[in-house]
């Protein structure tokens, strides 16, 4: 699970990620969820993993945080069941691999955005759905709540995975 974006319009809420990250680890007694970030965002990758791991009934799902270069990443994504993660790089590096993914959409459409794969290979993008802000230019919430983001659930994404892995 990649938890940061680049800009703030694509960040997904940590909240949003530490209940998606117990949902996950709580479905499944040997899931193990492995987090991510960019440099920048390593303070809310921690937040986020000590966050969820306190409200988890075997810590052990998720595994201390480690930083992980590009090529690592790219390996790592390659071994895991799935990946989930907002619209940033990372994405684009997990769709050149035959792992499923999971896209958190805010401010993008996915006709524009969806990263290219074989259609043969998993791929959901979750998104808030039609709004009249969106897609939007990344430079200023119009409504001020960033609500293409805000109103993606984690529930939304649970399902997501589920669809992906079946």
């Amino acid at each position: 699970m990649h938890v940061s974006a680049g800009n703030e319009f694509r960040r997904w809420p940590e909240e949003a990620f530490c209940s998606t990250i117990v949902g996950l680890a709580e479905r499944d007694p040997r899931c193990r969820i492995i987090v991510a970030s960019g440099p920048s965002d390593a303070a809310a990758a921690a937040r986020v993993t000590e966050a969820a791991r306190s409200r988890l009934s075997r810590p052990e799902s998720l595994p201390p945080l480690l930083d992980w270069d590009l090529n690592e990443l790219h390996a790592l994504v390659a071994r895991a069941a799935v990946y989930i993660g907002g619209d940033s790089g990372p994405l684009h590096v997990a769709s050149t691999t035959s792992t499923p993914i999971v896209a958190l959409l805010g401010p993008t459409l996915p006709e524009r955005s969806r990263p290219w794969r074989d259609p043969r290979l998993g791929a959901e993008m979750v998104d808030a759905g039609p709004l009249p802000c969106r897609p939007c230019d990344q430079r200023r919430c119009i409504p001020g709540d960033f609500r293409c983001l805000m109103r993606i659930t984690p529930e939304q994404v649970l399902a997501a995975v589920e669809r992906v892995l079946t």
